[in-house]
């Protein structure tokens, strides 16, 4: 199977060509900041990264032939895990989307694309909007308000079947899967989602968009509401202006003015308080959530999986392993290959291992 994987990111388009697991082709295609102000909303960016995708794929040498065309899932309205082929439906309710952001670009290239095709099929897979949660964790005080997940669904339970994978590797006697197993993942990215999985479902999660749960590199986290309502009503901030200082120019970004983590920990080498006080809180907050996640499980947890770009650092990790390795062991992951994950589940779809589920 020839596969062809897009991942649009906020500066940048990812693609992969596959044949079965085999990648022949990696390519980080990076947009500048002067390139998009061209655009004024992101869907205006789709005729632009589409044609760049083409070029690419040309300027490879890589011929216009593919089983399948695979976009990274958008912000689309809640659905449960897997491999969804893009169909009229999702079209419709990507360019309504009531969320923007450039993920939402993946399945309109990827069924443009294939429709250029004979034969060949789009879809997405483990959108951000993955929605497992059992009843009981959508449940808030308020009650016009439930609670909703929008996380790293793809990445997390990408790396919940490769530690299953390696685990049956090492101990080939006790195989298992990922639908076996009770696991807590935390993505450390710009974002910072935590998923408590149970036997193959995320049952509760943070919506890390919107700046549930710990503070990250650049989301606020969970906040008091009382004070936050106070700030909405001070006038001091546009409607607009004050969500961006929740989720993008919040956390890190909003504390120290860099959401560089090897760049802090230089800061801190050098005797900066400030910086080792917030990114020390950083990481206790990320135990705290980790904590949360394994009451979810009864503390029947059979491994934490830490992963995501924030997983390179030694200093993170080593500080994130002191408050919860007492919990269950610990395995780290660094970065995310979401064009791997994005082939290997719609390969594993074409063959029959996962069902193709239907957009509705």
């Amino acid at each position: 199977m020839k596969i062809l994987a897009i991942n649009p990111g906020s500066t940048s388009t990812k693609i992969a060509v596959y044949e079965d697991r085999t990648p022949f082709l990696v390519r980080n295609i990076r947009h500048s900041v002067e390139e998009l102000t061209h655009f004024p909303r992101i869907i205006d960016q789709f005729e632009f990264r589409k044609n760049l995708v083409i070029e690419t794929l040309k300027e490879n040498d890589i011929p216009f032939e593919f089983d399948a065309i695979v976009g990274r899932g958008g912000l689309l309205k809640p659905v449960p895990g897997g491999v969804y082929e893009v169909n009229d439906a999702m079209l419709d309710d990507i360019i309504h989307a009531m969320r923007s952001h450039a993920c939402n670009l993946g399945c309109l290239i990827a069924a443009e694309l294939a429709a250029l095709l004979p034969a060949c099929r789009a879809f997405i897979a483990d959108p951000g909007v993955v929605d497992e949660l059992d009843d009981i964790a959508r449940v808030t005080g308020f009650p016009s308000i439930s609670r909703i997940s929008i996380w790293h669904a793809l990445n997390q339970r990408a790396i919940a079947r490769r530690y299953a994978a390696e685990f049956t590797e090492a101990s080939p006697e006790r195989p298992v899967r990922y639908e076996d197993l009770n696991l807590v993942i935390c993505h450390l990215g710009g974002g910072i989602s935590i998923g408590a999985h149970r036997h193959g479902r995320a049952v509760d999660v943070n919506n890390a968009l919107d700046g549930e749960g710990p503070f990250s590199p650049e989301r606020a986290g969970t906040l008091p509401a009382g004070l936050l309502i106070d700030i909405c009503y001070s006038r001091l901030f546009a409607k607009d202006e004050l969500k961006k200082h929740i989720s993008g120019d919040a956390g890190l970004a909003a504390h120290l003015g860099t959401t560089d983590i090897l760049a802090i920990i230089k800061s801190i080498e050098a005797g900066d308080e400030k910086a080792e006080l917030v990114l020390n809180a950083m990481i206790y907050q990320v135990a705290k959530s980790v904590g949360a996640a394994a009451v979810v499980l009864y503390g029947k947890v059979d491994a934490i999986l830490l992963t995501g770009g924030i997983a390179h650092s030694d200093y993170v990790i080593s500080r994130l392993k002191e408050r919860i390795s007492f919990l269950a062991p610990v395995h780290v992951y660094p970065g995310e290959d979401e064009l791997e994950a994005l082939a290997l589940n719609v390969l594993a779809a074409l063959r029959g291992e996962l069902p193709i589920q239907v957009y509705k």
